[in-house]
Protein backbone atom coordinates (compact mmCIF):
# COMPACT_ATOMS: atom_id res chain seq x y z
CA UNK A 1 0.00 0.00 0.00
CA UNK A 2 1.28 3.61 -1.09
CA UNK A 3 2.31 5.87 1.63
CA UNK A 4 -0.27 8.96 1.66
CA UNK A 5 0.37 12.15 0.25
CA UNK A 6 2.20 14.78 2.74
CA UNK A 7 0.70 18.38 3.07
CA UNK A 8 3.23 21.12 3.99
CA UNK A 9 2.61 24.12 5.97
CA UNK A 10 4.69 26.86 6.54
CA UNK A 11 5.28 29.82 8.48
CA UNK A 12 7.86 32.44 6.86
CA UNK A 13 10.41 34.16 9.02
CA UNK A 14 12.80 36.80 8.61
CA UNK A 15 15.47 34.67 9.49
CA UNK A 16 13.80 31.18 10.51
CA UNK A 17 10.61 29.10 9.19
CA UNK A 18 8.38 27.22 10.61
CA UNK A 19 7.45 23.72 8.70
CA UNK A 20 4.16 21.59 10.00
CA UNK A 21 3.33 18.35 7.76
CA UNK A 22 -0.06 16.48 7.75
CA UNK A 23 -0.92 13.37 6.32
CA UNK A 24 -3.76 14.06 3.04
CA UNK A 25 -5.79 10.88 5.03
CA UNK A 26 -5.40 11.40 8.58
CA UNK A 27 -5.34 15.30 8.76
CA UNK A 28 -3.66 15.87 11.44
CA UNK A 29 -1.31 18.96 11.88
CA UNK A 30 1.50 18.90 13.28
CA UNK A 31 5.33 20.24 13.74
CA UNK A 32 7.95 19.62 12.16
CA UNK A 33 10.77 21.41 12.32
CA UNK A 34 12.23 24.73 11.82
CA UNK A 35 14.77 25.80 9.03
CA UNK A 36 16.92 28.21 8.12
CA UNK A 37 14.67 30.82 5.46
CA UNK A 38 17.15 31.26 3.54
CA UNK A 39 17.30 27.04 3.06
CA UNK A 40 13.75 26.70 3.22
CA UNK A 41 13.45 25.76 -0.67
CA UNK A 42 15.84 23.07 -0.46
CA UNK A 43 14.25 21.72 2.36
CA UNK A 44 11.12 21.32 0.29
CA UNK A 45 12.30 20.18 -2.48
CA UNK A 46 14.20 17.52 -0.71
CA UNK A 47 10.64 16.59 1.55
CA UNK A 48 9.21 16.63 -2.04
CA UNK A 49 11.98 14.18 -3.42
CA UNK A 50 11.51 11.92 -0.18
CA UNK A 51 7.87 11.88 0.23
CA UNK A 52 5.18 12.43 -1.66
CA UNK A 53 4.14 16.01 -1.51
CA UNK A 54 0.58 16.92 -1.81
CA UNK A 55 0.62 20.53 -1.18
CA UNK A 56 2.37 23.41 0.35
CA UNK A 57 0.43 25.85 2.74
CA UNK A 58 1.82 28.97 2.98
CA UNK A 59 1.03 31.30 6.00
CA UNK A 60 0.28 34.94 5.29
CA UNK A 61 0.42 37.26 8.30
CA UNK A 62 -2.97 40.03 8.72
CA UNK A 63 -3.53 42.21 11.80
CA UNK A 64 -6.60 41.47 13.64
CA UNK A 65 -8.77 43.91 11.14
CA UNK A 66 -7.67 40.92 8.59
CA UNK A 67 -5.81 43.77 6.86
CA UNK A 68 -2.46 43.04 5.29
CA UNK A 69 1.27 43.97 7.21
CA UNK A 70 5.19 44.82 6.96
CA UNK A 71 5.40 40.81 7.40
CA UNK A 72 2.83 40.19 4.81
CA UNK A 73 4.81 41.99 2.34
CA UNK A 74 8.04 40.16 3.45
CA UNK A 75 6.19 36.43 2.72
CA UNK A 76 4.91 38.12 -0.57
CA UNK A 77 8.23 38.64 -2.06
CA UNK A 78 9.57 35.10 -0.80
CA UNK A 79 6.68 33.66 -2.50
CA UNK A 80 7.83 36.06 -6.16
CA UNK A 81 11.41 35.22 -5.55
CA UNK A 82 11.10 31.45 -5.16
CA UNK A 83 7.88 30.15 -6.63
CA UNK A 84 9.46 29.41 -9.74
CA UNK A 85 11.88 27.01 -7.46
CA UNK A 86 8.68 24.76 -6.17
CA UNK A 87 6.69 22.37 -8.21
CA UNK A 88 3.80 21.64 -5.41
CA UNK A 89 0.74 23.58 -5.72
CA UNK A 90 0.75 26.59 -3.17
CA UNK A 91 -2.02 27.78 -0.73
CA UNK A 92 -2.33 30.99 1.03
CA UNK A 93 -4.06 30.91 4.65
CA UNK A 94 -4.47 33.65 6.89
CA UNK A 95 -2.03 33.26 9.75
CA UNK A 96 -3.62 35.44 12.27
CA UNK A 97 -2.68 34.70 15.64
CA UNK A 98 -0.95 31.48 14.99
CA UNK A 99 2.04 31.67 16.73
CA UNK A 100 0.15 32.98 19.79
CA UNK A 101 -2.13 30.24 19.83
CA UNK A 102 0.86 27.72 19.56
CA UNK A 103 2.39 29.24 22.41
CA UNK A 104 -0.48 28.64 24.21
CA UNK A 105 -0.12 24.97 24.36
CA UNK A 106 0.34 22.91 27.12
CA UNK A 107 4.43 22.82 27.48
CA UNK A 108 4.49 19.26 26.58
CA UNK A 109 2.61 19.55 23.34
CA UNK A 110 4.45 22.66 22.36
CA UNK A 111 6.92 22.59 20.20
CA UNK A 112 9.28 25.07 18.59
CA UNK A 113 7.54 28.22 18.17
CA UNK A 114 7.80 28.37 13.99
CA UNK A 115 6.85 24.60 13.81
CA UNK A 116 3.85 24.76 16.27
CA UNK A 117 2.67 28.32 14.73
CA UNK A 118 3.06 26.44 11.33
CA UNK A 119 0.75 23.36 12.37
CA UNK A 120 -1.66 25.85 13.42
CA UNK A 121 -1.95 27.13 10.22
CA UNK A 122 -2.20 23.79 8.87
CA UNK A 123 -4.53 22.84 10.69
CA UNK A 124 -6.56 26.04 9.72
CA UNK A 125 -6.16 25.13 6.16
CA UNK A 126 -7.25 21.39 6.75
CA UNK A 127 -10.23 22.60 8.51
CA UNK A 128 -11.48 25.08 6.27
CA UNK A 129 -14.28 24.02 3.09
CA UNK A 130 -12.05 23.15 0.28
CA UNK A 131 -13.77 26.04 -1.82
CA UNK A 132 -12.77 28.78 0.92
CA UNK A 133 -8.79 27.43 -0.15
CA UNK A 134 -6.66 29.97 -2.05
CA UNK A 135 -4.05 28.57 -4.70
CA UNK A 136 -1.59 30.59 -6.52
Amino acid sequence: MAAAAQILAVDIGDKRSGVARASSVARLAEPLESVATDKLVDFLNQFSKDHQLEAIVIGLPRNLKGEETAQSQVVREWIAKNRDQISEPLFWQDETLSTLTANSQPPTAKADEHAGAAAVILQDFLDSPIEDRVGF
